[in-house]
């Protein structure tokens, strides 16, 4: 066991701007886990940019202009005051990236460019090319290494939080390199374990690995879950694997087609067309194929992204990892011909509960949460674009001061014998377990649930079949053998773990999505498709009871906009 101050779990762009903000410190000792080496850590792919009202692209852009369409964009779900906190750090974040060397995008008299985004009512999304979460993560990186008070846990898997039921305690983790179980001691812990969009397992921009192993540990410590039943859609995936290519496609400027050649668009949002919200475009997209205005048939159905109008010039220096992705998947060069897309899964807006939204604290004390693994929260029903990086930065300061500040007021909690043996206990249980399903085969099922009854759009029977079967296939898990008994780099095992974080957090998306009986943002019910404010004008929370799921419902804080119909 060894001792730490602050434990951040997970090294993307959250995880490491909460390290490096609470080793600011040098007395603190932080460790940073990660399960993938850090910079192969899934804010890498982030392309467009991130969002900040710095002014550069047009001066009447203001802090004030960046809260009001992202609560807009929330469909009004979004708690106000925090959305006003975010967005006024915001500029400074990102003058503070700058000056730690991240190479922005410039406009000719070097000021940082800003291209536009969808849902915003001006170009405020701060972009490095189409690799701004690449440079983002390599800059955070550098910093956090320069730092000689933290130290690194690379290839290491959350297995447990440690907790007295008040306060926690540490975290128990899985070495991936050995087989080995260890236990960190920790004054404060800060989940920081990104997404899980990989629930929808065929179709979806995450990373392989986005499991949601932070969520599930939480939930299965009794915090709950805050508006999970929210998924966001991105408009653009590649249409045979679901890769993502950037919003900037449409914020440089490209077209949406239909078979007939139309820019469908104008039927759906007149006024933004391509640059309504994401739930909208993907949405509209989806109705064009369900109309028979798409290309090909059934799960090979498409539209196309148009590019070519931009020139070669352009989108070689806008969006060279969108050209490059759509040659290498598509066979496709976006210079001379447009591109077939479909709405992919790409975003949870919900995730642990948030209670208070400067510090990042969840309901257990020492426990905190940030960036996608959270819900603040600032995105609502529906997440605009250049959110997110911009969210995690911000929340990602102040996490690591609450934490570090925190961490200096308290002392370890004593850890006992039991406590240090269970985790190594419970990956025994599992290399001795025997059964005959195959996890490939329930994943797979899983994956076919979540698109097909948990998807863009949704109803009362689907949504209710999907909450018994993925049910069911929880039980089925138990019946999934560990095949391969080796110590070292055991990916059996791990995949093993992922899944059962997966197929939990799937059921819960599906449990809180039956029961919200309304439209709003991502979250759209065939059955009941209007938004009802009256009734569901609230956050969803839940918890895991046992085998059951227990929901109830809290108060959105509304204090700057009062809700009105969303229309673009």
């Amino acid at each position: 066991m060894r001792d730490y101050d602050v434990v951040v779990v997970g090294a993307g762009g959250a995880g490491l701007r909460t390290a490096i903000e609470s080793a600011r410190d040098p007395s603190i000792r932080v460790a940073v886990v990660s399960k993938v080496y850090p910079t192969r850590s899934h804010t890498g792919a982030a392309q467009g940019g991130l969002n900040a009202a710095l002014g550069n692209a047009d001066p009447s852009d203001s802090p004030e202009a960046h809260a009001f369409d992202t609560i807009k964009g929330s469909d009004f779900l979004a708690d106000q005051d925090a959305v006003y906190f975010m967005c006024q750090q915001a500029p400074e974040v990102v003058y503070e990236l700058d000056r730690w060397g991240v190479p922005f995008s410039r406009l000719p008299d070097g000021r940082i460019a800003q291209r536009p985004f969808g849902g915003a009512s001006f170009p405020r999304t701060v972009f490095s090319a189409d690799r701004t979460g690449h440079v983002l993560l390599h800059t955070l990186f550098e910093q956090a290494l320069a730092r000689e008070n933290i130290d690194f846990f690379n290839e290491f898997f959350l297995l447990d939080l440690l907790h007295d039921g008040q306060r926690v305690k540490g975290v128990v983790l899985y070495d991936i390199k050995n087989g080995e179980v260890i236990t960190l001691r920790a004054k404060a812990v800060v989940l920081a374990t990104g997404g899980f969009a990989r629930i929808y397992w065929q179709r979806s921009t995450n990373a392989i690995g986005n499991t949601g192993d932070g969520v599930a540990v939480a939930f299965r410590n009794g915090i709950p879950l805050k508006d999970i039943e929210f998924i966001q859609f991105h408009p653009t995936g590649l249409s045979k694997t679901g890769i993502l290519l950037s919003e900037a496609c449409r914020g440089e400027g490209g077209y949406l087609i239909n078979k007939l050649g139309e820019r469908f668009m104008q039927r759906y949002a007149p006024a933004k067309m391509e640059l309504a919200p994401r739930d909208m475009v993907s949405r509209a997209i989806e109705y064009e194929i369900r109309e028979g205005r798409g290309f090909g048939e059934g799960t090979s159905a498409y539209v196309l992204l148009d590019l070519r109008h931009l020139g070669e010039a352009k989108i070689k220096e806008r969006l060279p990892q969108v050209r490059q992705l759509a040659i290498d998947f598509e066979g496709v060069d976006p210079v001379y011909d447009p591109v077939p897309i479909r709405p992919t899964a790409h975003y949870c807006m919900g995730g642990i509960h948030i209670e208070n939204y400067k510090t990042s604290s969840t309901p257990l004390e020492g426990l905190y949460a940030v960036g996608e693994c959270a819900c603040v929260s600032v995105h609502g029903a529906n997440r605009l674009g250049g959110n997110s990086l911009i969210e995690l930065l911000v929340f990602g300061k102040f996490a690591g001061i609450s934490a570090r500040e925190y961490a200096k007021q308290v002392d370890f909690l004593p850890i006992t014998q039991g406590e240090l043996r269970k985790g190594e206990e419970y990956i025994e249980k599992l290399f001795k377990r025997e059964g005959t399903e195959k996890l490939a085969d329930i994943r797979r099922r899983m994956g076919e649930i979540t698109w097909e009854k948990v998807g863009i759009f949704r109803d009362e029977k689907s949504l209710s079949s999907a909450y018994e079967e993925l049910s069911e296939l929880l039980e089925r898990w138990e019946r999934i053998p560990v095949v391969d008994k080796s110590r070292i780099f055991n990916t059996n095992l791990i995949e093993l773990l992922e899944l059962r974080n997966m197929l939990e957090l799937a059921r819960a998306v599906a449990f809180c999505a039956l029961h919200r009986r309304e439209s709003r943002g991502g979250h759209y019910r065939e059955d009941f498709p209007e938004r009802d404010d009256d009734n569901f004008l609230k956050h969803s929370l839940v918890w895991q009871d046992g085998d059951r799921l227990r929901l109830e419902y809290k108060e959105v804080r509304i204090t700057h906009h009062q809700p009105a119909e969303r229309k673009y």
